[in-house]
């Protein structure tokens, strides 16, 4: 008896050691990263404890970070403006791997199987590929400019347009040798891009001339469409701030939510017949546009010297229904995936602040070091993020 009471014990134990490793371990489903943009940092948070639960230093020049997470939200890759990628352990709160891939970088995608990620550069330009595990270069794709806008598509693909030149371009990376298509001109100056959340289009905010281009993915033969390329000829043109973030653009009620650049407005426009249906006055210019999960509304950041404030806009009625003051310098938000929190980094006061997005409460306080971007990692299942 006492022998199979030994053999149960010996053969029960390494199901118990993973048991005691499993209960060690924590869940990524709930976890994030803040940028800390003076001090090359990134701070760990818990979302559901509103807690931070580590610092991980040595990221470079994150005064203009971004950053994605792979698919099991196991690990982040973060781009930093020095041209540094990092690939950050969740778990383990340890920098695992890096690279000084370029001298000035905008950011970049993770590919829809996580097997690899994209860098957009500004200097020397282009686009270079590399292996989500080791780092190790795979693609370097010259690109005569600065690159800007570059986002994941389905099928190991990726997008990206060209600042200098004008063009947009599609990577496939599916096979054994990259495929590079010239999507064709989108117009003067392009300056950021983002993909819409269900991977249909591609939208790109110009800077040297009026309007906005679309670029329909689906489409087997994909061509830039451009469209309110009257807006704001009437008007005098405002000194830019802050450019605006693409990335932050608003997809709700079947509108698209478009940053005015350089203009205190926010521009409805029908997703389907791209036709303005309405602009809406806000407090200030607008840098980042979010949508809210699971609601009707979306929230607005505004660009240097007015960008204290929050306001929350109707997408149904275009109107402005609530006005905040979080805190100094408020460059970045991040809602909880249902949408019932929304998190906002303070630079100047040094904190994120949480709200409850139904009663625009204040639920908790998070001191970090001249916080920016706040990146959960359910991001990971997001397209174009």
């Amino acid at each position: 008896m006492k022998r199979l009471l030994a053999a149960t014990a010996l053969a029960l134990l390494p199901f118990a050691a993973l048991a005691m490793d499993a209960d060690q371990s924590r869940a990524t489903g709930d976890m994030g990263l803040v940028i800390e943009r003076a001090t090359g940092s990134a701070l760990v948070i818990d979302r559901s404890e509103h807690a931070a639960i580590g610092r991980i230093e040595g990221l470079g020049d994150t005064s203009h970070a971004s950053m994605t997470y792979s698919p099991d939200e196991r690990f982040a890759y973060v781009f930093a403006r020095d041209g540094g990628l990092t690939k950050i352990d969740m778990l383990t709160q340890k920098v695992v791997a890096r690279t000084m891939q370029a001298g000035n970088s905008i950011g970049g995608a993770i590919s829809d199987d996580g097997k690899l990620v994209a860098v957009s550069n500004y200097t020397p330009g282009g686009v270079k590929v590399f292996d989500a595990d080791t780092l190790d270069l795979v693609a370097d794709i010259p690109a005569g400019g600065k690159t800007i806008g570059l986002a994941d598509l389905p099928g190991r693909r990726f997008v990206w347009t060209v600042w200098d030149t004008g063009h947009a371009f599609m990577g496939d990376f599916s096979g054994e040798t990259p495929v590079v298509t010239d999507l064709g001109e989108v117009g003067e100056n392009p300056f950021d891009a983002v993909v819409t959340d269900d991977a249909h289009t591609y939208l790109i905010g110009l800077f040297g001339e009026k309007g906005v281009t679309s670029i329909d993915l689906w489409s087997e033969h994909p061509k830039p469409v451009k469209f309110l390329k009257d807006y704001g000829k009437l008007e005098d043109d405002m000194p830019v701030y802050k450019m605006p973030h693409l990335q932050g653009w608003a997809f709700t009620e079947g509108q698209f939510v478009l940053p005015a650049v350089g203009r205190h407005e926010l521009l409805w426009v029908n997703r389907e017949t791209l036709e303005e249906v309405g602009r809406t006055q806000v407090h200030g210019q607008p840098v980042f546009v979010i949508a809210q999960p699971a609601s009707p509304y979306v929230w607005v950041n505004f660009a240097t010297p007015l960008n204290g404030v929050v306001q929350v806009v109707d997408s149904r009625t275009h109107e402005v229904v609530k006005t905040l003051e979080p805190g100094k310098a408020i460059l970045h938000m991040e809602f909880a995936p249902r949408g019932a929190e929304v998190w906002m980094s303070s630079r100047d006061d040094n904190k994120i602040i949480v709200y409850d997005t139904r009663t625009f409460a204040v639920k908790a306080e998070i001191p970090a070091q001249s916080p920016s971007g706040i990146f959960f990692t359910a991001r990971a299942h997001q397209p174009g993020l």
